[in-house]
């Protein structure tokens, strides 16, 4: 029995070292996929003339294929985490545009239903799982939880950024420098929040992982919309080229660790 215990706990330390610590390093990077996401998406959809729904399904093919790669990887790859990052920043970005602009539902209708599909995630997730921290993600079920979960954050944060910077579709119409600056300083609170010690981590967790989005998606828009929308006009796919490397320098130069849980000696 001693034998199976130590087996479990090895296998529990085991899977959740695919996924990656939260150090500064990772922030950092995912502010920059969130970003990658915006221009990337927007390039297929808008530049290429595909569309929305065309947009999507070549994303959710990418995105079912590097969530499998992930959760049959028997270790963290930084490289691997970060692809499958990017596939849900790409599909959230054709996702939340059909919902406010293809079904004709706005951006505060399709901030409020993809809210409530986030808020679903994390119910049944919790129901199943009883917990939705990432320190319980051990497992293939719960690695689909928190993908999925993820995919709808990503998809949320993208609404919310083109309702405060959008002038359309009932959009608060503020500007995407406004923007930017705005779920900025929304990050900042979040991160003083992690120091007093009565406030959940978990929720500070996926409250800063929401909020990364719209900033990336604001900042994606500032870099590629046209002067006369208050852009700087850089073309999609010059910006996500520069986008991919920056990623790649912040991995070399800030290596992804794997988390590991806390109950972990």
């Amino acid at each position: 029995m001693p034998t199976a215990d130590r087996a479990h706990r090895d296998f529990i330390e085991h899977a959740a070292s695919k996924v990656p610590a939260l150090t500064l390093g990772f922030w950092i990077v995912k502010i920059a996929a969130t970003t990658l996401g915006e221009t990337a998406g927007d390039w297929v959809s808008m530049s290429l003339n595909l569309g929305y729904l065309v947009g999507s399904l070549i994303f959710l093919v990418a995105f079912v294929i590097l969530v499998a790669a992930q959760i049959r990887a028997r270790a963290f790859h930084p490289s691997l985490y970060w692809a499958t990052i990017v596939a849900t920043t790409t599909l959230g970005t054709t996702l939340a545009d059909a919902f406010d602009r293809s079904l004709g539902v706005g951006y505060p209708g399709g901030v409020s239903i993809i809210l409530a599909l986030l808020a679903l995630s994390l119910a049944v997730w919790y129901r199943v799982e009883g917990s939705v921290s990432i320190e319980s993600v051990v497992n293939a079920r719960v690695e689909w939880f928190y993908w999925s979960t993820i995919l709808f954050s990503q998809t949320l944060g993208t609404a919310l950024g083109d309702w405060v910077a959008g002038d359309d579709r009932g959009g608060l119409g503020l500007g995407y420098g406004a923007g930017t600056a705005i779920f900025g300083g929304c990050l900042v609170v979040i991160a003083l929040l992690w120091f007093v010690p009565r406030v959940s981590r978990t929720a500070i967790f996926w409250a800063a992982f929401v909020l990364t989005r719209p900033l990336g998606a604001t900042l994606g828009d500032l870099l590629d919309k046209p002067f006369s929308q208050g852009g700087l006009d850089i073309s999609r796919l010059g910006a996500s080229g520069v986008l991919v490397l920056v990623m790649l320098g912040c991995i070399h130069w800030m290596p992804q660790r794997a988390a590991r849980r806390a109950t972990s000696k």
